[in-house]
């Protein structure tokens, strides 16, 4: 197993360093900052890739996936770089018929719905049925040489369980929670089944290189915090406890999460990921100092093409966090695609600057 040990000497200013340092709530030479989707839809190299190649095709190809996944490191200058990938693609190896759409998202093919279609899925190892996403993840540790953090994910078994039900993305998630509410049996059947494939494939992650992994739970702001105790904590609190036990670092995302916090601070994770619709400071008060915190930068503020009003806003993403360990700055979602690549580069830099030690 890959071993998750900060550098000896506090001297390394490195991506990893800090990265790993905030992770557990150790203060690093300045906070650490990266971007989700900062592979995406923004920079130019990555358009002229999509017309050449479709998402999973990239996604599968490690060479290909390890060239997207460096660009932002190499455009940027973020402290890490998270694996190019998509949430639906451990779904495969459980024999989940599925494509990408673009603008639309996954297509499931035949949804889960009953408990004959749980029954018919798979648990495989994930070495057998992502090998390339492990292929991908050493290119890119090998790349980075110790420089950037490498950052491993899966989506959260609430959030592939609608996925699967719904049969692509929702506004809603109606089918879904109808099935949750009306038909619990088979709902727990396949949180178990997802439960045990997603640890398995953030372990196998951690194993091929990955320094931290994020769980995706993009889905579960749809929920109540009583709902979210009975539906989805014990499955989640069952991945972040095997991933725990490797040592690694782990990240708990989700978006409209500002009632959910603190239990999913109690479900697990070494840091809680929060969006834009709750103040920093409320958001780590509610989760817990014993938690680190990520975000939370509103997306929209870069589309303003202001410097000064981006600038505001960071600082009173850092005024909140209050120069406490454990604070990765990052945008409370992913980068929209009209935004400008320099503005980015711009930020990581003050970022770093406003924070150096």
């Amino acid at each position: 197993m890959q071993q998750h040990t900060l550098p000896s000497s506090a001297s390394q200013r490195t991506g990893v360093a800090r990265f790993l340092a905030a992770c557990r709530l150790q203060q690093p030479d300045a906070t650490p900052i990266w971007f989700m989707r900062q592979a995406g839809r923004c920079l130019a190299r990555y358009r002229e890739m999509r017309k050449k190649y479709d998402i999973l095709e990239m996604a599968k190809t490690p060479e290909l996936c390890t060239m997207v996944t460096l660009m932002p490191v190499q455009t940027f200058g973020v402290d890490a770089a998270v694996l190019y990938a998509d949430i639906m693609l451990p779904m495969e190896g459980m024999g989940v018929s599925l494509e990408i759409q673009p603008e639309i998202g996954p297509i499931i093919h035949n949804p889960i719905r009953t408990m004959k279609d749980v029954a018919a899925l798979r648990v495989a190892d994930a070495q057998e049925t992502v090998p390339f996403v492990m292929e991908a993840v050493r290119l890119v540790r090998r790349e980075l040489a110790g420089k950037q953090a490498v950052i491993g994910f899966s989506g959260a078994p609430f959030t592939l369980a609608c996925y699967l039900i719904e049969g692509r993305p929702s506004r809603d998630y109606g089918i879904a929670k109808a099935l949750m509410y009306g038909q619990p049996e088979v709902w727990h059947a396949l949180m178990d089944k997802l439960s045990t494939v997603v640890a398995n494939y953030l372990i196998a992650q951690i194993n091929a290189g990955a320094d931290v992994v994020q769980l995706f739970d993009s889905w579960v702001g749809s929920i109540s915090p009583g709902v979210y105790r009975r539906f989805v904590f014990p499955y989640t609190q069952r991945i972040f406890e095997a991933v725990r036990r490797t040592g690694a670092p782990s990240i708990h995302f989700g978006t409209g999460t500002a009632a959910l916090l603190p239990v999913m601070a109690e479900a697990g994770g070494d840091i809680i990921s929060v969006d834009w619709r709750v103040d920093l400071d409320d958001a780590w008060a509610r989760i817990g100092a014993d938690r680190g915190i990520q975000g939370n930068l509103d997306p929209t503020l870069l589309l303003t093409d202001s410097w000064p009003v981006i600038e505001a806003g960071m600082r009173d993403v850092l005024r909140r966090a209050g120069g406490r360990a454990g604070h990765i700055f990052n945008l409370g979602h992913g980068v929209l695609a009209d935004t400008d690549p320099d503005l980015l580069r711009r930020l990581v830099d003050a970022v770093h600057a406003e924070t150096a030690r």
